[in-house]
């Protein structure tokens, strides 16, 4: 059977060029997504359909250079474009945001020779990148060889790479420095264990792979020139990157719930006949009108500070790497946990509340309704909310900015 998202791909047109074009592209390919993504959702088949969408709509290229062929855009854009098409489908959105991040790996770990030959290549071929960092596990073991590194081992998370062209892969020598290594994601040796299995974001083939005897070039190590690196506090800005894509995916989530839940209210939900005070129609019963008022007053305080952060890390992603302090990263950081924190529990109450306003015929699979809450409530676990709440405590009674971590 042809899905939604295979007949519409010939729609989209030539890239965009600027920023209000490029949002309206996410929303046209969430468009497309929308129209099959519950049925999509229940048959949980790896998204190649989907990521060969994102390339042909151009959504892949929007950070790479302009002179290659890509949009040479901000990250303010790319975390709109991410928060868009999670509207649609919070898999799609996630894989999206992630394939943003590692595009960008090389400028956070890389020298310049690196950076200009990773952009080009992956700008030029439109490739999309996956990722295993996943730092509470054990390390891939990287044998150096000379030449090249050697990789055994594996990694519980590896989201995005089976449907990739390159994923991004953190390994560690014998003497405990850790690597970051860009390897093409067919490479002979990798191999995706396809078990993936979870409530939510079930399409993005987020299972784990092992590594057996995968040779990788030493010049594909991220930032090691002649076998040594020298890290930045720009690195550490990889971390928050992670982080806030993660807070526009919620956002998006939680629209997304929203918008859908409205649309079924205003054709399909029924006024209540035994409340003494009988309505017309729905959208003129008192408790649903209030409803909708808390979640839209909700989700429009959520968005006015995830924009301010937004703003706040692009301007020190597309600033000078040197320049970037850890006091700017600090202040970035605690903004980002506020904004995590507090998408996290309010788009978890519009993704659980929007039933008490559709009615009971909403929770039929035919929907697929319920997607919006399993994926929200799936990926907002990947570290402990509270610890976010607590950064934000510190920095509010103590004036301590969060330090980094894998996790901040």
């Amino acid at each position: 059977m042809t899905t939604t998202t295979e007949r519409q791909t010939g729609e989209l047109g030539g890239d965009p060029t600027t920023p209000g074009e490029w949002i309206d592209r996410a929303r046209r390919v969430a468009g497309i997504l929308a129209g099959d993504a519950a049925q999509r959702d229940r048959d949980g088949k790896a998204p190649y359909r989907e990521v060969e969408l994102l390339k042909e709509s151009g959504l892949v290229t929007l950070l790479g250079p302009a002179a290659h062929g890509g949009g040479g855009e901000t990250w303010t854009t790319a975390l709109r474009v991410c928060r868009e098409v999670s509207k649609a489908d919070g898999s799609v959105g996630q894989l999206l945001g992630y394939h943003y991040l590692w595009s960008w790996a090389t400028r956070f770990f890389g020298t310049e020779e690196q950076i200009a030959r990773d952009e080009e290549r992956y700008t030029r071929n439109r490739y999309f990148y996956g990722g295993a960092i996943n730092p509470r596990d054990k390390d891939i073991v990287a044998t150096d060889e000379g030449d090249a590194l050697r990789l055994n081992g594996g990694k519980s998370f590896a989201s995005g790479s089976l449907v990739s062209d390159l994923t991004c892969l953190t390994c560690a020598l014998e003497d405990g420095s850790r690597l970051f290594v860009i390897v093409d994601s067919k490479s002979p040796g990798l191999v995706y264990n396809h078990d993936w299995d979870n409530m939510g974001q079930r399409l993005t083939e987020s299972g784990s792979i092992t590594a057996t005897d995968l040779i990788v070039p030493w010049n594909d190590a991220i930032g090691d020139a002649e076998k040594k690196s020298t890290p930045m506090v720009y690195g550490s800005l990889s971390l928050l990157t992670l982080q806030l894509v993660m807070t526009n995916l919620y956002l998006g989530i939680a629209e997304g719930a929203m918008e859908s839940a409205a649309e079924y209210t205003r054709t399909k939900t029924r006024p209540w006949p035994y409340g003494g005070d009988d309505k017309d129609a729905a959208t003129d019963e008192w408790y649903i009108l209030e409803a909708y008022g808390d979640f839209r007053s909700k989700l429009w305080a959520a968005e006015a500070l995830i924009e301010q952060v937004n703003e706040r890390l692009s301007g020190l992603l597309h600033g000078p790497r040197e320049a970037v302090t850890m006091e700017m990263r600090g202040e970035t950081a605690v903004r980002i946990s506020a904004a995590k924190q507090r998408i996290i529990r309010d788009g978890l109450d519009v993704c659980t509340r929007v039933f008490e306003v559709m009615g009971a015929r909403s929770t039929s699979a035919a929907y697929g309704f319920d997607r919006f809450w399993r994926n929200l409530r799936t990926h907002s676990l990947h570290d402990p909310v509270a610890y976010k709440a607590r950064e934000v405590g510190r920095y509010t009674l103590l004036g301590e900015l969060p330090q980094p971590s894998f996790y901040t």
